[in-house]
């Protein structure tokens, strides 16, 4: 078995034997936020980009001429205030004939926009071939709209500085390649009537989410199903979970809570869980009136 790194659950998953449950909170990471471990990444690189550039005698106006951004965003980027996009890293690269020096970066780069208790489930994400989320309280992370995600980040407690905000913004954006993806993934939600009904950020803002979640339901590959609150039975009483399923067959189950999360690997509870999110989704209601649910809910605001 292997098992190293952190993730959501306080491990990286590498190759295909991991067993067991990992939990970590910050208190674990030795750092007071998640996003503060991968600064020492974010900052090394900013220093690479600069040395690069300098020593190939570009300033950075010109520099982000040629890779498409303002001196502005290159200073950021060299200064470890914003991350790039694995696409601009390969692009600044070539345009400082770096021979890789940067591209050598991109992955580590990539996992240090997320917290530290999420990285491993964005890992899973991008090789899922199949993702089953129940949500509770909050829409998943995939379904959110920008300005959705901005009013949920900005009501966290202690407040996350406005940098850490874009940030987590950037990131979860990223993440919704998903949908885009081939081969497509099986993907499927269900997610809770009260998530749907919390109006985050205000009327507008409320209106763009159901309106998305309505486009993001059309989809082939996705099923999206409400719980509704009148329901006098529901497996879910023990809150959200997502179970991800490999294309190698491997299964995770990922819960996340108050700013601790854990990533279950054992074949029996996968099992288990995967089967409870079938329980779940006969008890919800079937995906086209769900599907008029929201467009209900929508009418209604």
């Amino acid at each position: 078995m292997a098992v190293t790194g952190e993730t959501d659950g306080g491990a990286e998953v590498v190759g295909t034997e991991v067993v067991g449950t990992e939990v970590v909170g910050a208190e674990d990471s030795g750092q007071a936020t998640a996003d503060t471990s991968g600064q020492a990444v974010i900052v090394a690189f900013g220093q690479t980009l600069k040395t690069l550039r300098v020593r190939a005698g570009l300033e950075r106006e010109e520099f982000g001429r040629r890779i498409g951004y303002s001196a502005s965003t290159i200073a950021s980027y060299e200064q470890g205030r914003r991350i790039p996009s694995p696409r601009t890293i390969e692009r600044a690269d070539e345009a400082l004939d770096a021979g890789g020096l940067l591209t050598v970066w991109k992955e580590q780069v990539e996992r240090a926009q997320y917290p530290v208790f999420f990285q491993g489930m964005a890992k899973l994400e991008k090789e899922a071939v199949e993702l089953l989320a129940y949500d509770t309280h909050v829409l998943n992370g995939l379904l959110q709209t920008e300005e959705y995600m901005r009013a949920v980040l900005g009501m966290r407690r202690p407040v996350l500085d406005q940098e850490t905000v874009e940030q987590r913004v950037v990131a979860r954006m990223a993440r919704q390649d998903i949908f885009s993806r081939w081969p497509a993934p099986l993907l499927s939600f269900v997610l809770e009537e009260a998530a749907l009904r919390h109006p985050w950020g205000g009327k507008a803002v409320h209106r763009g989410q159901l309106e998305h979640l309505l486009l993001i339901g059309e989809k082939q590959h996705v099923e999206l199903q409400v719980m509704p609150t009148e329901r006098e039975c529901n497996a879910g009483v023990d809150g959200a979970f997502t179970v991800v399923t490999r294309k190698d067959g491997m299964r995770f189950v990922y819960t996340e809570v108050q700013g601790t999360s854990a990533l279950q690997t054992e074949p029996e509870q996968t099992t288990l869980a995967s089967a409870r999110y079938g329980i779940i989704r006969s008890q919800a209601l079937p995906s086209r009136e769900s599907f008029d649910f929201v467009e209900r809910l929508l009418r209604s605001l």
